[in-house]
């Protein structure tokens, strides 16, 4: 029986083992352990936690299944608000939301609804439970740009609506940032992102790949010449950003986006694949947040010494908390209150160090968070080869400066009302990264479901 003040614990992989291998680190629940887990809901009648649930699933319901062993139809409750059940409970920063308004959590620890949910949904994987039938078809045409999590979520939901649709992404591969940008050892591809793509194919999505919107072909094309009657632009934001300093441009200097895209959707990691990727022997990621976390824990991987290298404490660390636990678990040194001034090249132009420099926390700035100031006369070296700026994203700018009447912010970003992702052109909806720049993966699919709503209403009303 589970200790009502604490989570039943989740196997996970031995960090000294795992440090070597791109296998998933967390093995989640069993039955009899998910069930167990379960018990410890109190079943709230103005339960928080949905609150917290950017795409409001209805927890408690979901969770009494569980408790009682009806494992597929608490699948069926998660389905009716998310797309992709088995990403999000690997990826959501639930410490922070679901969990984080639990009311078990305020004498003890919170559910572990992420793990439960995880569970769920590898559980419907594993019997290949199908969601529930879409409605009759509506004769309606809708396209999406990108098929992330965003562009699935809206594809999803308006499927389920009867909508005819079709997913137009700009690479090989379905996913985006779910394939191009989160490790395997976090979120494995063809055991759950496949998969659960699949899930929306078997709803009536249509998928397009290798198409450019902006090149292939724009948004306005698609709405007269395709007969599309609406778009909803979940293109990510893929366009990194750089610090500005010297030796920015040396041999070895990468941005996150492009090591863990060489690494995840070029298969680097695998020694079955011929794609080129410069490992490092000892490795600098700059940078706090989760990207930064996997960069880093992808280079540990492929045998480097790794150091993330972080201009403020670690209570500032943007990264979820247990990215940032197992990290230091598998090895990863962090450089904190420490800023890069400078990258060193030798003659070839080939990295050979960093000059950084100590920081102390002054008052906060508009984030909130206290601002970095210098220490002068701390600045020191530190021997490297390989750089990785993960320093946040922006969006592409190719999709908004070839469609007619799209505004977008001085960021590039595309503006959208946060409640139905309406934009300033008619019939054309956007939401995720595009609009909020690199934010998580959850948020992204919430914008999903607004944009699905927004619509839904608009073409309802036309």
């Amino acid at each position: 029986m589970a200790d009502m003040l604490k989570k039943v614990p989740v196997r996970e992989q031995d960090p000294q083992v795992r440090a070597t291998n791109f296998e998933e680190v967390c093995l989640g629940y069993n039955k009899e352990e998910a069930m167990d887990e379960a018990t410890r809901c109190i079943n709230c009648k103005n339960a928080k936690c949905i609150e917290g649930c950017p795409v409001a699933i209805n927890i408690p319901a979901f969770i009494h299944e569980v408790k009682e062993g009806n494992i597929e139809e608490a699948y069926h409750v998660i389905g009716k608000s998310s797309a992709l059940p088995a990403v999000c409970g690997r990826v959501c920063p639930q410490e922070s939301q679901c969990e984080g308004k639990c009311i078990r959590g305020i004498k003890g620890e919170p559910v572990s609804i992420g793990k439960l949910e995880r569970f769920v949904a590898d559980y419907a994987l594993e019997h290949d439970i199908k969601p529930a039938c879409p409605e009759a078809k509506n004769g309606h045409k809708v396209a999406v740009i990108g098929s992330g999590p965003s562009g699935l979520t809206c594809a999803g939901d308006l499927a389920k609506l009867g909508y005819d649709v079709t997913v137009f992404e700009a690479l090989h591969e379905l996913g985006g940032v779910l394939v191009y940008g989160i490790p395997e050892f976090r979120l494995p591809k063809q055991k759950v992102v496949a998969k659960e793509i699949d899930k929306v194919k078997e709803l009536g999505v249509k998928f397009e790949t290798n198409v450019v919107i902006g090149k292939s072909t724009t948004v306005d094309q698609l709405m007269e010449e395709e007969d599309f009657e609406a778009v909803f632009i979940g293109s990510g934001a893929g366009l990194p950003m750089f610090m500005g300093i010297p030796g920015e441009n040396g041999n070895g200097v990468f941005s996150a986006n492009e090591y863990l895209t060489r690494s995840n959707l070029m298969k680097a990691f695998d020694e079955n694949y011929d794609t080129p990727i410069v490992a490092g022997k000892k490795v600098a990621v700059v940078g706090g947040g989760n990207v930064a976390m996997d960069a880093a824990r992808t280079a540990k991987r492929l045998g480097a010494e790794v150091h993330v290298v972080y201009r403020r404490s670690e209570a500032e660390l943007p990264a979820r908390v247990e990215e940032v636990h197992h990290a230091k678990e598998e090895g990863i040194i962090f450089d904190l209150l420490t800023n890069p001034k400078e990258i060193l090249v030798d003659e070839n132009d080939a990295v050979k160090g960093m000059k950084v420099i100590k920081m102390e926390l002054g008052e906060p700035d508009a984030s909130g968070r206290r601002r970095p100031v210098e220490i002068p006369g701390s600045e020191y070296e530190i021997e490297l080869d390989t750089v990785i700026m993960s320093l946040g994203t922006s969006p592409n700018p190719l999709i908004s400066s070839t469609t007619k009447g799209l505004e977008v912010n001085n960021r590039k970003c595309i503006i959208a009302t946060e409640e139905d992702g309406k934009t300033s052109k008619a019939a054309v909806y956007a939401g995720g990264d595009a609009v909020t720049g690199a934010a998580t993966v959850i948020l992204a699919m919430g914008a999903g479901k607004a944009g699905a709503k927004g619509i839904h209403e608009y073409l309802s009303n036309k």
